[in-house]
């Protein structure tokens, strides 16, 4: 089997998280500038075999759109362009950014550390990717 990656797309950060290649555990991967996404999957793609990219949603609790709707569909889009043999997923990303303070409050972690965003971004996009292999598997 292929690995999952889910991306918790930002204006400035975009975390990364991604799946065993059985698909059965999500594990943060890394974050990136989001100008260097493109680049860091054309790379990690070489590397690893890919099946499905998801991306966060970013939706209001009414489902209208935020304001960074518009950056995760332009996001969309280039993905595509890049990869038009890759399926793109959109998964729900609501209180994935609370959950992941949650989970380092519960982890131990220092107060000073739980203000890393970009560590922020890439727990969040490992919760999606928790929560989309425990609901389509």
């Amino acid at each position: 089997m292929a690995r999952i990656i889910c991306i918790d797309y930002g204006g400035k950060r975009t975390g990364l998280a991604v799946t065993d290649p059985l698909q059965i555990i999500a594990n943060g991967l890394t974050t990136v500038p989001s100008k260097e996404l493109i680049p860091f999957l054309k790379n990690y793609f070489l590397q690893e075999q890919v099946e499905l990219i998801l991306i966060g949603e970013p939706k209001n609790l009414d489902d209208s759109d935020t304001h960074a709707t518009p950056l995760v569909n332009q996001c969309i889009k280039d993905l595509n362009k890049h990869f038009p043999q890759m399926p793109v997923r959109k998964v729900d990303e609501r209180y994935t950014s609370k959950m992941a303070v949650q989970s380092m409050v519960q982890s131990g972690m220092k107060k000073k550390d739980r203000r890393n965003k970009a560590l922020i971004d890439e727990i969040s996009a490992t919760i999606m990717l928790q929560e989309y292999l425990q609901h389509n598997q």
